[in-house]
């Protein structure tokens, strides 16, 4: 009897101390443009991939994947392929140092399956055949801000950032299906001191500008 109540306890206490540490995470996450080139131990990458799995997904679909990059060869690729004419010197050698490159997937063609199923049959997308937003995009940020919120967990850095070049013909280097499209890719890694961004030096606004209640 004792035992079970221990046992008890020690679940209450977890469940009172998870939310400061989410809120020690939002409040310490911020994107990460320097990166040391340690390799990051496979373990705590898929400690982190856990946590992006558990994003909630329309119609709890779970069609966001990744494709994760470790090998120095897969990386370069990538890098080959992605990287931007714009980052140069310092700023490209810092960011491309990064041990580890996560790509969200998303796939509208997943959704739309999943959509055109029995339990789905009353719903407004059948009726109408349009999609109120982009979930499968949307589904992915989510993951994608579990992969961010991780890494601060996990004593990390990361960086998301946008891929403008060719989407199709990167992801078709690594045999990614054409049905899957990059909402962007996650920079992954132990930060290394000199950030080269000037975003860094911009102010955070206050919640009051950006919060409007009962109308703008």
């Amino acid at each position: 009897m004792r035992a079970n109540a221990v046992k008890g306890h020690g679940r209450l206490a977890r469940a009172r101390l998870a939310p400061v540490e989410l809120y020690e995470s939002i409040a310490r996450r911020r994107m990460v443009r320097s990166f040391d080139p340690r390799p990051v131990p496979p373990p705590l990458v898929d400690r982190i991939l856990s946590r992006a799995v558990r994003a909630p997904s329309a119609g709890f679909a779970q069609a966001t994947s990744f494709l994760v990059l470790e090998e120095r060869a897969d990386r370069e690729l990538f890098w080959e392929l992605a990287a931007e004419p714009a980052w140069s010197g310092n700023r490209r050698a810092s960011i491309t140092g990064a041990p580890v490159i996560i790509v969200p997937l998303a796939s509208e063609a997943a959704y739309a399956g999943r959509y055109a199923e029995p339990d789905k049959a009353g719903s407004r997308r059948q009726r109408t055949g349009r999609w109120p937003a982009p979930y499968w995009v949307i589904d992915a940020g989510m993951a994608t801000m579990l992969i961010l919120l991780t890494a601060v967990e996990e004593q990390l850095g990361a960086l998301f950032f946008a891929i403008f070049t060719d989407n199709q013909r990167l992801l078709s280097a690594f045999g990614v299906p054409s049905t899957f499209e990059a909402i962007g890719a996650i920079a992954l890694g132990y930060e290394a001191p000199g950030d080269p961004s000037p975003s860094r030096r911009r102010r955070r606004k206050p919640v009051e500008e950006l919060v409007h209640r009962g109308r703008w």
